[in-house]
């Protein structure tokens, strides 16, 4: 950890992107706490009205002050981006392990499945999953979790068949170790680092396609609120109120900026095939 550190504190792009991811996450978790006004009350009296002491962004369409719901929105979107990645790359180690491990039969129906969810363009698939499902944050995240696992388990898959052969592993399996303990005590630890760099960058598309998802009305539903509804709302007020689409739309632009920045730094750290 501290030679981590040390690299990381040497680039100083990394550290403005590790500094607003978070800043970003710690007013998110504080939000409650933090936001000025209650963010689903209506105040006809102040219907679009234009940033100022009162209210820092503005308010909205129906008098809601827009800060808080942004406050309230960042905790959704981050939330969607954190623990879809998180199911997806659950999944894709899971498979991606027995494909590259065992081989054979295993190896060739898993890889067959892959193949086939890969034939389906993701989004598409994610609106003909939603047009049968209640649409809510937790459907949001188990389905975007379910339709993102691919990649890391071509990417398990990919370490796996480099790493069985290594005389760690055949070692291992000379002396009676049990295929699970050699998965989860030898293989998987050092075919973790490509995984890593792969869920950091999976995290800001998680939250660009459920910011898609929520501008087409197919994500949260009100009156729970995240980033991507906040725009789509905001579209039809871009030249009375742009402050309404402009504020929630910067904040998933630096977002995913930000931890782009640091998924790519991670990549440039921990792949081998980069140094």
């Amino acid at each position: 950890m501290r030679a981590f550190w040390r690299a990381f504190s040497r680039n100083r792009l990394a550290i403005v992107g590790g500094v607003i991811v978070t800043c970003l996450a710690l007013l998110a978790i504080m939000a409650p706490a933090i936001a000025p006004w209650d963010p689903n009350r209506p105040d006809v009296r102040k219907i679009l009205d234009p940033p100022s002491g009162r209210h820092l962004l503005g308010t909205d369409q129906l008098g809601r002050d827009v800060l808080s719901r942004m406050l309230f929105g960042a905790r959704v979107s981050l939330a969607v981006g954190f623990v879809s990645v998180g199911i997806a790359a659950t999944i894709g180690i899971l498979l991606g392990s027995a494909a590259g491990y065992h081989g054979g039969a295993v190896d060739a129906s898993i890889m067959r499945v892959v193949d086939l969810m890969l034939v389906f363009p993701r989004f598409f698939l994610l609106l003909a999953v939603l047009a049968f499902l209640k649409p809510s944050i937790w459907t949001i995240m188990a389905v975007i979790g379910l339709t993102g696992w691919m990649g890391v388990a071509r990417l398990v898959r990919a370490e796996f068949l480099a790493l069985k052969e290594r005389e760690f592993v055949v070692w291992s399996q000379s002396i009676g170790a049990s295929a699970s303990r050699i998965i989860w005590r030898h293989i998987l630890p050092n075919a973790m680092a490509p995984v890593l760099v792969a869920m950091t960058l999976g995290i800001p598309a998680a939250i660009l396609t459920e910011s898609g998802l929520s501008f087409l009305g197919l994500g949260v539903q009100p009156p729970m609120t995240s980033l991507g509804n906040m725009v789509g709302y905001g579209r039809e007020y871009l030249t009375r109120a742009p402050w309404i689409m402009l504020c929630p739309a910067a904040t998933i632009v630096l977002t995913t900026l930000a931890i782009s920045i640091i998924g790519d730094w991670l990549r440039d750290k921990l792949d081998p095939t980069l140094k």
